[in-house]
């Protein structure tokens, strides 16, 4: 990599070593002989096929001093990311990664320990070190582990592992021309590719076995156009768990395309006025204000800590009539999509608001003993080496009955986002505040000027509670989420909605 980190691989050089086994990699030595088939490994790989026993035994250790639960973690990972800039190929990784955790749960306690390599010894002494936490507590005998079965969500039919190369850079290829063709003052695109399989076993003294192996892609172009004066860059993210047919329902040139468009159409975008308005905002990635303004404080860690804006409002009105809202893990093939989350729940379909009435929280098995409320299937974690904590999936606002057309019509003025951008959220108080990275001012109901630097602030409770339009067009937009020092794939989505009242930041004078 050094060799080639400050300058392109040529095409062929790439390929070459794509071949050989791959360009960076960070393995155990017990997985490096999967290297050379540049492949992943069947049925999850080596080290899932642990014997039963052994994780029995595994269990039992991890509950000797106590504890009322304690699971067991095994994952595989190989990966491959392959990134095109300038029309150059400037960089190629395979990774693999393998490893487990140990998790004891004791009360509101949490014991945990992770090994990189899945042999009985390390299991054993990871359990060891996990049960410290439960010392001196009552001790639960585990049931014995047996297969179980969950429902999927996700098919694939064109396998990553058997896909050449030379397919994948043909999709970047792709991608990169037809931004570049869009418009002459488009001057440079990147492209970056990247997919996953992820095996993973899931074991618990609840007597729960299970194994599934979770494909994952993940396709990102931005533009960027230059007229001379102002420069803009844009990005189009498309992203399943599915094989390589995901882009034979998504074409690289139309992401490129949609990424071009707004590259050219900013070009002309004044300073965004600031104030309290009327915000019309689009379907699709304008979910992501609710994923983090509304989803993060309805995660259940929080609830039962007592510091989320929605601790003690279960069963009270907290938004408007028209706003219902959805996680829901079983979306066939999305983003955020999971047969059954990382501690063995079966996903499912939760309903978080429904007719601006709080209905539940999404919960691991640790926040619904606390809360004494029912698992979620919301238990996730970004690796082997981290402990699940309640995170979202495919996170929207559920489709009303308004046209999107009459919403736009029946706003005299205010602000039309089509793009958002970076953001923050404060959990606890629900303040948030949101980057427009393509906006418009609303006139007698039409879109006009294009506008940069606005800003969208408020809270929670503000934003739920002042929408009185939602559309009927229902898109999603796909993304990562950061919580706890961990990440997570997730999908998020919206109608188009209007929000009366906003405040707007902006840089003009």
């Amino acid at each position: 990599m050094d060799k080639y980190r400050a300058r392109e691989i040529p095409r062929r050089k790439f390929l070459e070593m794509s071949l050989k086994g791959g360009l960076v990699v960070a393995a155990t030595p017990t997985i490096l002989s999967n290297l050379t088939s540049c492949s992943a490994p069947l049925d999850g790989g080596p080290g899932l096929d642990m014997d039963k026993p052994v994780l029995d035994r595994v269990i039992a250790k991890a509950l000797a001093q106590g504890g009322e639960f304690a699971d067991v973690y095994l994952e595989n990972r190989v990966s491959r990311q392959i990134l095109m800039e300038e029309s150059l190929f400037r960089s190629g990784l395979y990774g693999i990664a393998q490893g487990a955790g140990v998790r004891v749960i004791s009360g509101d306690k949490t014991g945990f320990a992770y090994t990189d390599e899945i042999t009985e010894e390390n299991l054993l002494r990871a359990a060891e070190v996990a049960s410290y936490v439960a010392r001196n507590s009552d001790i639960v005998t585990p049931v014995n582990i047996a297969p179980g079965q969950r429902d999927s969500f996700i098919t694939v039919q064109q396998p990553l592992k058997e896909i050449a190369d030379t397919k994948r850079i043909e999709i970047m290829e792709r991608a990169n021309q037809a931004a570049l063709d869009y418009d002459p003052r488009i001057k440079m695109a990147r492209i970056d590719y990247y997919d996953q399989v992820r095996g993973r076993v899931v074991a618990n003294s609840e007597g729960v076995y299970l194994r599934d192996e979770l494909p994952l892609m993940f396709f990102i172009v931005e533009a960027m156009s230059d007229d001379g004066t102002n420069r803009h860059m844009s990005r189009e993210r498309i992203s399943q768990h599915s094989g390589f047919e995901m882009f034979e329902k998504n074409l690289p040139e139309d992401a490129a395309e949609r990424a071009a468009r707004e590259s050219i159409d900013m070009l002309e975008a004044e300073d965004a006025p600031a104030g309290t308005m009327d915000v019309v905002m689009e379907n699709g990635w304008g979910g992501v204000l609710v994923h983090e303004a509304v989803g993060h404080p309805l995660e259940a860690d929080n609830i039962a800590r007592e510091i989320g804006a929605f601790t003690g409002k279960l069963g009270q009105k907290v938004a408007a009539d028209c706003f219902t809202m959805v996680d829901d893990g079983t979306i066939p093939d999305m983003r955020g999509t999971i047969n059954f989350d990382d501690e063995g729940t079966q996903a499912q379909r939760n309903v978080l608001i429904e007719k601006g009435v709080l209905h539940g929280y999404m919960t691991d098995i640790l926040s619904s003993k606390q809360l004494d409320m029912p698992r979620t299937g919301n238990g996730r974690r970004e690796s082997f080496r981290h402990i699940p904590i309640p995170r979202m999936t495919n996170t929207f606002i559920e489709k009303g009955s308004d046209k999107p057309d009459d919403i736009l019509a029946s706003t005299k003025k205010g602000l039309y986002v089509q793009s958002l951008s970076g953001g923050s959220v404060n959990p606890v108080t629900g303040v948030f505040n949101f980057t427009c990275r393509e906006a418009y001012i609303i006139e007698n109901g039409k879109k006009t000027t294009p506008v940069k630097g606005a800003t969208l602030i408020g809270s929670c409770m503000e934003i739920i509670s002042n929408i009185d339009a939602v559309g009927d067009d229902l898109d999603f937009g796909v993304g990562i989420c950061g919580k706890g020092g961990q990440s997570a794939e997730v999908s998020v989505g919206q109608p188009t909605v209007r929000i009366r009242g906003i405040n707007v930041g902006g840089s003009r004078a």
